[in-house]
């Protein structure tokens, strides 16, 4: 036995408000209800006792009930069908869209203290630049290869600042880098204030997986929670860190990285820790953590929802408009019927 034609169509069909179907019975109410009365003199004669005196009639009440008809109830029926349809506010659900959905979100803290500044790196050309150039170039490389993931951006030193709440903007993330200038979070190295502040951003995540990348040239100095319990509360809150530690050998005194602190902290949530003294070693690091924090995607599908209720407003406008034109037209036939009847009469 085949399906009625019709019920594919329905079943792309979503209503917003179903209940409003509870209003089509009460058209019957209206049907029910008497026809409208209204008082009124139909005519105005001076002298109306010897006009009636003279013309030999007596005067009698009257009343004037325009019939609908069949076709003028159909009208006014389907006008109502119409309007309490677009009250249920129908929706058209296109086909399925698939949507990747990435299952994990990265944070990535960037050390802003003065030590950034030094110039032991070189560039993509060969030409000494300070560290956060390299950082910068690197990162935007990295950026490209998670096109799915979330991606924040943190920068801290004696302060932390979230510069890019998760997002999958990540041309924004990296203007945002770019934007970032050595020293605007202060002159001391608060690790483990940055991680705290890693944390908190981390609360309003709801990946299953949560993967900080901490990349600092110095040490702590002094941070109000020491890194190692913030990297215990990281642990618990299910939030992985990774450590970078830059900086060359013969680099000045406080412009080396603490390596076995840091991967420590590392350790501590399941992360890795890294050190590069170049370019091509930090790119190397960032490629590592690439393929180490695998591109886990969750398939979903979402279906656009196109609002049809403006054709019903408009074939209910339609039908009464052409109801109305109907009975005017009525009502002017029977004007001018009386009107030949009563010429008929006087000749």
């Amino acid at each position: 036995m085949s399906a009625w034609p019709g019920a594919h169509w329905l079943a792309n069909v979503d209503w917003a408000h179903p209940w409003a179907a509870l209003l089509w019975p009460l058209a019957l109410l209206w049907v029910a209800l008497p026809p409208h009365r209204e008082r009124r003199t139909a005519l105005r004669v001076p002298f109306f006792a010897l006009a009636v005196a003279g013309s030999g009639e007596r005067p009698r009440a009257g009343a004037i009930v325009r019939a609908h008809g069949a076709w003028g109830w159909l009208m006014l029926g389907l006008a109502w069908s119409a309007g309490v349809l677009a009250v249920m506010q129908p929706h058209w659900l296109e086909p399925p869209v698939p949507r990747v959905q990435s299952a994990r979100d990265w944070l990535l803290a960037i050390d802003l203290s003065p030590s950034m500044q030094a110039t032991d790196f070189k560039d993509a050309d060969g030409r000494p630049v300070d560290r956060l150039s390299v950082v910068r170039g690197v990162l935007d490389e990295f950026l490209a290869r998670r096109a799915h993931d979330r991606i924040g951006l943190l920068v801290f030193a004696e302060q932390a600042h979230v510069q890019a709440p998760f997002t999958r903007d990540h041309g924004a993330v990296s203007a945002l880098l770019a934007e970032a200038q050595i020293g605007m979070a202060g002159s001391r190295t608060m690790i483990g204030d940055a991680i705290g502040m890693a944390i908190k951003v981390f609360e309003q995540s709801a990946a299953p997986q949560r993967t900080l990348v901490l990349l600092t040239d110095g040490v702590d100095t002094g941070s109000r929670i020491p890194p190692a319990k913030a990297a215990e509360i990281a642990a618990r809150r299910g939030v992985r860190i990774h450590t970078v530690a830059i900086g060359t050998a013969s680099a000045a005194a406080g412009e080396q990285p603490d390596l076995e602190a840091l991967r420590a902290w590392a350790a501590i949530t399941g992360g890795r820790a890294f050190s590069a003294d170049d370019r091509d070693g930090l790119a190397d690091i960032y490629r590592e953590l690439d393929a180490l924090e695998g591109r886990d995607q969750a398939l979903a599908a979402e279906r656009p929802r196109r609002p049809l209720f403006h054709w019903f407003v408009a074939t209910a406008l339609a039908l009464i408009i052409v109801h109305q034109a109907a009975a005017a037209l009525r009502g002017g036939r029977a004007a001018h019927a009386v009107v030949r009847h009563g010429s008929s009469r006087d000749e």
